[in-house]
């Protein structure tokens, strides 16, 4: 791992920075006590990132979860009954890794996970544009588009003018231009530059200005525009900020279900995440999905163990994790040392970073995430990867995450259905021959159920006197239910003089008295007919 450190450790105190702050947030929307966001970023740093196989993906308290969150510590009584549910989910989240569940992360189409990372870039900027001018009714991480505050995405934009604070917008515009010109001028000219980040030096000056205008009228920032570490006075309440779970809960049936629902959420954002940051490596990595279910199994174990939230692999995190040229897993280890280190030395200072420099920040990593140009390309692709692509963009900005992904997998298997009705089939039209049609219709190499609209479609609209050749050398496998259709069809063909010749790797028969015969494929429901 230490063979990249150069690369490694800049990147890990990018997403430390980014990480800091949506750590913070989401335990502040779930309701859960604000240190224990910071303790599930550890673990997803250390634990997690210590156990994946994933070399870039970075794990912590996720936004998603924050409403499931929110509503179980109400309806279980408390948060240590809560925490039991988290160390359950974990012990489920193993299970699912040894059935080897992870495959389910494979079956969701490139254009729906393109959306996804296009729709998250999105989220964010929408989401960061109130941080950047100093309106932080929402707290940092949150992801849906109906706010806890009652406002939606684009209400808490327009109400941003009513709210703005100059010194929020100043330190932010300056912090903005300086990693813009980092990246885009300085990093180019010198290697220097690339192993100091933008996203730090932006940090530095956000201090530097909150010190120096405090005492200003115009440009002072107040604390609710800053971030918000607990500060403990002494060792005990350091360590009083940790919660046990109550075990003595384990028997409520809520508490189960509760637990499922976590392992079944997180496995399946993490399942995605891992599928989208894998697109994004420019080394290609593939995470082995299996071992990254064990692996975010084992640190909600823990992180409940310790009270914690639940932890999912984040694409937001690790998105910023590849942007800023990390190379192996080291980096997530260092950024979730960084967050242990930083609150316990120096919570004071980053109390005094401005929200709207890390704003600038993941307003940055939103841009990456939905450049302009991609929408080009993916309409150069044609439709059918261009509407699922959309619709799980917008699915995602004008609901959430997990609704958006459901959307566009929707519309996804619509338009696999879709091609499979159109793709049953080569139909071949000659002349007549001996006052009849002669019609050739070549099966596909896989006919199934889903074909059987298209191709009962093409028999019932044969003309009177067809000859039709009904080619199946090439299929290799024929549902019983096309079979069905053929059998069904034969009863028709000789009222409306219709002779058929039946071509397979079976043997060639023209008006077969069965089709079921034929195929010998009474006690199956799909033949080989290689």
């Amino acid at each position: 791992m230490f063979k990249y450190i150069k690369n490694d450790l800049p990147a890990s105190i990018v997403v430390f920075f980014v990480a800091l702050p949506l750590c913070l947030g989401i335990a502040l929307a779930s309701g859960a006590p604000l240190f224990s966001g910071v303790i599930a970023g550890i673990i997803g740093g250390v634990v997690v990132g210590g156990l994946s196989g994933s070399k870039l993906g970075v794990s912590g308290p996720a936004a998603g979860l924050a409403a499931i969150v929110l509503t179980a510590i109400g309806t279980l009584g408390g948060y240590q009954n809560f925490l039991v549910a988290v160390v359950l989910a974990g012990i489920m989240q193993l299970i699912f890794g040894v059935l080897k569940a992870g495959v389910i992360g494979y079956y969701f189409p490139s254009s729906v996970i393109k959306g996804m990372l296009t729709g998250i870039g999105i989220i964010i900027i929408l989401k960061q544009i109130p941080h950047f001018f100093g309106y932080d009714a929402e707290p940092e991480g949150a992801d849906s588009f109906i706010e806890a505050s009652g406002e939606n995405t684009f209400s808490a934009i327009f109400n941003v003018f009513d709210n703005l604070i100059l010194g929020s917008l100043v330190i932010g515009l300056i912090g903005l231009a300086v990693i813009l010109f980092w990246d885009n001028v300085l990093a180019k000219k010198a290697k220097f530059f690339t192993i100091i980040q933008g996203p730090l030096i932006a940090v530095v000056l956000g201090i530097i200005f909150y010190v120096l205008t405090g005492s200003n009228d115009t440009l002072a920032i107040a604390e609710s525009h800053l971030v918000s570490v607990p500060i403990p006075d002494d060792i005990n309440s350091f360590l009083g900020q940790f919660s046990f779970p109550n075990f003595g809960a384990i028997t409520n049936p809520e508490v189960w279900v509760v637990a499922f629902t976590i392992a079944l959420v997180a496995s399946l954002e993490t399942l995605l995440s891992v599928e989208a940051c894998d697109k994004l490596d420019p080394d290609k990595n593939v995470t082995p999905t299996n071992r990254e279910l064990l692996a975010q199994g084992a640190g909600n174990i823990v992180s409940g163990l310790v009270g914690g939230l639940p932890i999912t692999q984040v694409i937001v995190r690790s998105s910023a994790n590849v942007q800023s040229g990390g190379k192996t897993k080291l980096s997530t280890i260092i950024h979730g040392l960084l967050l242990l280190v930083s609150v316990i030395l120096i919570p004071r200072l980053l109390n005094q970073i401005p929200l709207s420099v890390l704003a600038a920040i993941l307003l940055v990593v939103g841009y990456k995430l939905a450049k302009p140009a991609l929408f080009k390309k993916m309409y150069s692709l044609g439709w059918k990867q261009f509407v699922p692509f959309m619709v799980t963009i917008l699915g995602i900005v004008f609901t959430d995450l997990l609704v958006g992904i459901s959307l566009g997998l929707l519309v996804g298997v619509i338009v696999i259905l879709l091609k499979s009705y159109q793709n049953s089939h080569f139909l071949h039209i000659e002349d007549k021959s001996n006052g009849k049609h002669k019609i050739s219709m070549t099966l596909a190499e896989e006919v199934t159920f889903f074909n059987k609209g298209a191709i009962l479609k093409e028999l019932d609209n044969l003309p009177n006197e067809t000859y039709l050749e009904l080619d199946l050398m090439k299929t290799r496998y024929l549902d019983n239910d096309i079979i069905e259709i053929l059998d069904d069809f034969s009863h028709k063909a000789k009222e409306r003089n219709i002779d058929i010749k039946l071509i397979s790797k079976r043997g060639v028969v023209e008006n077969p008295d069965s089709y079921f015969e034929f195929f010998r494929n009474r006690p199956k429901s799909k033949i080989s007919l290689s």
